[in-house]
């Protein structure tokens, strides 16, 4: 279990306005239509039921990627701090 999620177990008054924070976040107009944005491209690339996630290219564009590897790219992956990401370094 991540440090995040055991926090939030162990704080309810936190995770309660976590939540209420995201909800509020996720109702801009901004984020609507980025959220249609991606469903479209995800749509139009018949990406629903694949097991494949839409990655975000350097150029902006999307493609079709495998979700391990799209989502330990860029810092999400715990314990790990962005300067210790480049190669041939260790933590």
């Amino acid at each position: 279990m991540s440090k995040t999620s055991e926090y939030y177990k162990k704080n309810p008054e936190a995770k309660a306005k976590k939540a209420a924070y995201e909800k509020k976040y996720q109702q801009k107009p901004e984020r609507k239509k980025y959220k249609r944005e991606l469903s479209k491209k995800n749509y139009e690339t018949g990406g629903w039921g694949d097991g494949k996630d839409l990655s975000h290219k350097k150029g902006g564009g999307v493609t079709k990627e495998n979700p391990s590897s799209n989502r330990s790219r860029n810092g999400s992956r715990p314990g790990v701090k962005p300067s210790s990401k480049r190669k041939g370094t260790k933590k």
